[in-house]
């Protein structure tokens, strides 16, 4: 019984302690629920806690961001600024120059279009000169004498004044006609001839190939050297002899072109003509010919111009000596006028007014009136000293007189 007794509580104990430990383990749980609970209410809160701080982070870093990129970009724009203004004036510039490129490109377009006209132009303008030259030995001549007047006016010479054209002479071989008679400074003339033939040259200019142009350039020299020879053998230097002319006559060639061609072929035409006393001119050296002519003429005009101002110097001269003398005259008379009124003011002085004076001393009604005292005069004349002394002398004005710089 005892044994049951030990038996039944230790089998109370044992209840008891399971039940004991069914609680404690029942709490466990319960405590381990707990725990699981809230583990995943703290990892809840930790992770929107780390959340929130991330995105606080975050949002605090965009803004740092923010404005260090805000701050950089101002430093940028302001370290910029400068080149931003150098890149607008050289953009301006740019544009400047580009404008004034497409306008000089504009400008050099159109002129070279005109250029080119131009050129067309001169081109057929040489074609009608060198058709209108082939009609013959006429058109070639006008031509000719047209340039030679231009030369001639170009050189400051003025027509019929300074060069006749187109005159005739009388001689033994009977009538001449000269293109030009140039009148020298001191009256003396010399005579241009214009009459050239250039069909030749003007053949070798077309020729197909070179033995023509040899052959028509052989031809052009050939009829230089004959007309040369005509020249000469007309021997105006005598017709004009009367009338100073130099012993030559000028042989105009209207271009220096067809002379050079002509020397080419024929290098001592040049030597062969000034043996025959005919100058060979082309537009270039008669311009400058005619320059000394001109010049000449111009220290002519001077001289007589210096001997009319001695003309005029020498009557101006006259006349002050003439008026000179009226003022010596005049000084001479106011000088005796003062000396008579002196004379007279010492004469009425002591002689009339001392008894005149004396009225008053004997209480005389004299109504009040003064007779004033009468003082001389110590003024003189001034004397012309200079024109007095040269008023004897007969002026002597001279031009001495320059033979002028002849251009030969």
């Amino acid at each position: 019984m005892l044994l049951d007794l030990l038996l039944a509580v230790a089998a109370i104990g044992a209840g008891a302690w399971a039940l004991i430990e069914r609680g404690r383990a029942a709490h466990a749980a319960a405590r381990a629920q707990m725990f699981e609970d809230n583990a995943e209410t703290l990892k809840a809160q930790a992770a929107l806690a780390a959340q929130q701080a991330a995105e606080a982070l975050v949002k605090r870093a965009g803004e740092s961001f923010a404005a260090q990129e805000r701050l950089a970009e101002a430093k940028l724009a302001a370290q910029l600024k400068p080149v931003a203004e150098t890149l607008e004036k050289v953009q301006a510039q740019a544009l400047a120059i580009e404008k004034a490129r497409a306008e000089d490109s504009g400008g050099l377009k159109r002129q070279i279009g005109e250029l080119l006209a131009a050129s067309v132009a001169t081109q057929e303008e040489a074609r009608k000169l060198s058709a209108a030259l082939r009609r013959g030995a006429g058109v070639q001549g006008r031509w000719g004498e047209q340039t030679l007047r231009n030369v001639l006016e170009a050189a400051g010479l003025q027509r019929r004044f300074d060069f006749e054209e187109q005159f005739s002479i009388e001689s033994e071989e009977g009538r001449r006609r000269p293109d030009v008679r140039v009148r020298l400074p001191n009256g003396g003339v010399f005579v241009i001839d214009a009459k050239c033939s250039l069909n030749a040259f003007l053949e070798a200019q077309d020729a197909p190939d070179e033995t023509q142009r040899d052959a028509a350039l052989a031809r052009h020299a050939a009829s230089v050297r004959a007309h040369i020879a005509g020249l000469s053998a007309k021997a105006y230097w005598d017709q004009f002899k009367a009338e100073g002319s130099p012993d030559f006559v000028a042989m105009f060639v209207p271009g220096d072109g067809f002379l050079a061609a002509a020397l080419e072929r024929t290098p001592e035409l040049m030597t062969e003509a000034m043996d025959r006393r005919v100058l060979l001119v082309t537009p270039t050296t008669l311009f400058a010919l005619c320059k000394a002519v001109a010049y000449g003429w111009r220290v002519e005009d001077q001289a007589k111009s210096a001997a009319l101002i001695a003309n005029l110097g020498r009557e101006l001269y006259k006349r002050i000596a003439v008026m000179a003398e009226h003022a010596h005259r005049l000084g001479r008379s106011l000088d005796d006028s003062v000396r008579r009124y002196n004379q007279f003011a010492g004469s009425l002085e002591s002689q009339v007014l001392t008894q005149a004076r004396r009225f008053e001393e004997l209480s005389a009604d004299h109504e009040g009136k003064q007779i004033p005292e009468l003082a001389t005069l110590d003024t003189t004349v001034r004397p012309l000293s200079k024109l007095a002394a040269e008023r004897d002398l007969a002026p002597v004005l001279t031009l001495k007189e320059r033979a002028p710089t002849s251009a030969a």
